[in-house]
């Protein structure tokens, strides 16, 4: 089978091209050589066969066999139970049966049919019979593990799709540059915290965190100094956060959020001066800084939110908490008012 994926192009695939594969199982070696002639002239079809009927089954199920041409009297075996058995296991359950016996009983016949053959031929049939039955149900099983195929490739198709469109929505909602959640995931998450919040009555935290001089910052050290600062920054206060639920997102340019559901003032407090802690922990220089490191100023906003209220709330008196934090000197936590 032909299939192949490349990036930005449809995946292809081509229908494998099975060849008719005849297995006999017979225990008298003239009746084999017979049917060998009757298609040795045939290129496409592959001839193989068993005359020890106890190596039957395992011998179908390594050769794969597209039609099984089936005697029922063998020493101490029962064709009609080889059937059976071909019938029970997964991988031969759906090969063409063809019973080829001498028997020529409608009671025969109907029994055969009873448990799970295709076809009834006596021995030996009409050389031309026999190819045509050969390849009808041949064919109608080739095309019955072509379809299972395609069904596979389908199926493997839109698992792969469902993968990447799971990613795309990942990388969507990713800030390019730190790794952590956008704007736009910020937005969304917010958003449906607050109604969740609304629901259970239970406090939502935000904190607007800044970085402290970062112009000062890059117009010293350049943009890609400052854009590995910026990373830092993420990775500080993405391991800051507690709980799967909690959220670090770049808000835009040096500023950053982090959106803590289900937390009141003291929660987010804490959270607030483990993630001023760690970053000074870095000791990042930035000479231009009163503070001389890389600091960051956090605006810290608490509520509950009711019905009629949105969360734009939440974020003004997060931001209004902030420039209090710049004011009162920067490197600092601030909380807004009212707290609960």
């Amino acid at each position: 089978m032909s299939q192949a994926f490349s990036a930005g192009a449809e995946p292809e695939f081509a229908l494998t091209n099975f060849k008719v594969r005849v297995l006999l199982i017979d225990d008298q070696l003239l009746v084999v050589e017979a049917v060998r002639r009757m298609l040795a002239d045939q290129p496409d079809i592959e001839f193989h066969f068993v005359t020890d009927p106890a190596k039957a089954a395992d011998c179908a199920e390594r050769l794969q066999p597209t039609v099984i041409l089936q005697d029922l009297v063998m020493p101490g075996w029962d064709g009609f139970d080889l059937i059976r058995r071909y019938r029970a296991t997964p991988q031969l359950q759906h090969v063409p049966v063809i019973v080829l016996s001498a028997r020529d009983e409608a009671a025969s016949k109907a029994h055969g049919f009873a448990v799970g053959a295709n076809d009834y031929l006596v021995k030996l049939p009409d050389r031309l019979e026999l190819l045509a039955r050969v390849r009808y149900h041949s064919g109608a099983y080739i095309s019955r593990l072509q379809r299972d195929e395609a069904f596979r490739f389908l199926r493997e198709s839109q698992n792969h799709l469902a993968e990447a469109n799971i990613e795309l929505q990942k990388l969507a909602a990713l800030d390019s540059l730190t790794g952590i959640a956008n704007r736009r995931r910020f937005d969304s998450t917010l958003h449906n915290e607050w109604q969740r919040g609304q629901r259970e009555r239970r406090p939502l935290s935000l904190l607007l965190c800044d970085i402290d001089c970062f112009k000062l910052y890059n117009d010293t050290f350049g943009h890609m100094a400052g854009d590995l600062c910026l990373k830092k920054a993420a990775a500080v206060m993405t391991a800051c956060l507690k709980r799967p639920a909690d959220l670090a997102a770049r808000y835009g340019g040096e500023e950053f959020a982090l959106v803590l559901p289900d937390t009141d003032e003291a929660g987010a407090q804490a959270v607030a001066d483990d993630c001023l802690r760690a970053l000074a922990e870095l000791q990042i220089d930035n000479p231009q800084s009163p503070h001389t490191i890389v600091t960051m100023s956090i605006g810290i906003a608490t509520l509950i939110p009711v019905t009629g209220s949105s969360p734009a709330e939440l974020v003004n008196d997060a931001d209004r908490a902030l420039y209090a934090a710049k004011d009162a000197g920067r490197n600092r936590a601030v909380s807004a008012w009212p707290s609960i």
